[in-house]
């Protein structure tokens, strides 16, 4: 048994926790979690804890159903929601086949896959959160057609007296903080009862831990409030989105791979061909960074919501941004992906922004040109004139060209490329099908 296993088992018997909660997520980034006694813990350590996984989605066919979720000990974290005695604690778990293989189904390992493929070429890969979601008033009908009604009329930055969202936050970040996940910077963002809170820099696979952790406590501590948080990409046709803008970087040991001192935006070869591979792939990853049909209504309902492959410095319209240098701070260089949503499987999404950037890498793209006005201003022919493209404009659109793309086959892997394709597909399929409001608005009357 290792240090780390050892530590796990010596805070539970000190800490007195009776339940601990082993997490893992399926294709479509859902939150799974079997809670086992302490004292089947070091079984769960060296052999993993059987389960059926043809039961959850995407991850087994019925003849090969069974699967073995092993605790990572490095993970282990008291949840501080669940009252101090008797205490409740989690751990990510990594997927096994019975012979103890990873499993080609698990996110996690999809991760660690691409991750290892970074780490061959000598990079670390560390991102940056920022994530968005909105606050909402409680239900007060069980009808499914009910509309969201956020807590507040705030706006950004907006500081409200007595308001909720304040409460909010201050509870969220200090459950966050007591699991091990700092927390950088928090506000109330530009919509009615929309927030952001944004998480330290980390490795990859720490941050995609930290993603699923942060949506469980955010959701707790909405309802312990007497109030609703949704990660909804496009809740309000109104309002603003909420997208989660991430920022990306490599490292080389203990040097930032993206920073040039006196190159323009202090921006290397390196951090130009990585950003050239996302603008190059950026169409055949979209359906993993923006999984849902309603991920469109944002990327195309204006805003700062980007809708085209381009990249900029200051322009918030754009794909791919890069953030102001900091003085005397090269390792803070950095790029900044738009599209992504908060909605996302973070590993799934991670892994492929992280293999379009190694094939700019490794292919030697050629970044173009800036793109230095704001992208929505400019006319169809504009656009076309300059050689910008288009995301795509709707889920259906994503999964044809995710479909035709060796890239993100190759980083999913065939047994979740396919499962992702087919759950997707029925999505659309039954989104297609619905008659809407404003069909119904607009239609039945007039003919």
């Amino acid at each position: 048994m290792d240090r780390q296993q050892e530590f796990v088992l010596r805070t539970i018997e000190e800490r007195d926790i009776r339940f601990v909660r082993l997490w893992f997520t399926d294709v479509v980034g859902t939150l799974k979690s079997v809670a086992i006694a302490p004292a089947e813990l070091e079984g769960a350590f060296a052999e993993g804890i059987g389960f059926d996984g043809s039961a959850i989605e995407g991850f087994a066919r019925v003849f090969e159903a069974d699967m073995l979720a092993k605790p990572d000990p490095s993970t282990f974290q008291v949840l501080p929601w669940r009252g101090e005695h008797p205490g409740t604690a989690r751990m990510f778990c990594d997927l096994l086949t019975p012979d103890s293989q990873p499993s080609f189904a698990d996110p996690r390992h999809v991760l660690r896959r691409a991750l290892s493929r970074a780490g061959d070429q000598g990079f670390t890969f560390y991102t940056h959160p920022e994530i968005e979601f909105f606050l909402l008033q409680p239900a007060k009908g069980k009808g499914k057609r009910e509309r969201p009604v956020p807590v507040d009329n705030a706006g950004y930055f907006d500081h409200v007296a007595h308001g909720t969202a304040h409460d909010f936050r201050r509870a969220a970040i200090t459950l966050l903080e007591n699991m091990g996940i700092s927390v950088e910077f928090s506000h109330h963002e530009g919509a009615p009862g929309q927030n952001e809170i944004d998480l330290r820099y980390a490795d990859a696979l720490s941050t995609a831990d930290n993603i699923m952790t942060f949506r469980t406590v955010v959701k707790e501590v909405a309802l312990s409030q007497g109030i609703r948080a949704s990660f909804m990409p496009k809740p309000f046709r109104e309002h603003p989105g909420s997208g989660m803008h991430t920022h990306l970087s490599l490292f080389e040991g203990d040097t930032n791979a993206f920073h040039e001192a006196g190159a323009p935006y202090q921006l290397s070869k390196t951090g130009r061909q990585f950003i050239a591979g996302l603008l190059r792939h950026g169409a055949e990853i979209t359906a993993v960074t923006n999984q849902w049909v309603n991920s469109y209504k944002r990327l195309w309902g204006g805003g700062e919501a980007p809708a085209y492959l381009t990249w900029g410095h200051n322009n918030r319209s754009a794909l791919v941004r890069v953030p102001m240098y900091k003085p005397d701070k090269g390792n803070s260089t950095r790029v900044e992906v738009r599209s992504i949503d908060s909605a996302c499987n973070p590993y799934l999404a991670l892994a492929v922004l992280l293999a379009a950037g190694l094939k700019g890498i490794q292919e030697g793209y050629e970044l173009p040109p800036e793109a230095e006005d704001d992208v929505w201003s400019l006319t169809d022919a504009e656009r076309r004139a300059m050689g910008i493209e288009p995301l795509p404009s709707s889920l259906g659109r994503a999964l044809e060209v995710m479909e035709r793309s060796e890239l993100v086959a190759e980083t999913l892997g065939e047994h979740v490329f396919d499962f992702f394709l087919r759950n997707k597909r029925a999505e659309w399929r039954e989104y297609r099908q619905q008659i809407t409001q404003f069909e119904l608005d607009r239609y039945l009357t007039r003919l």
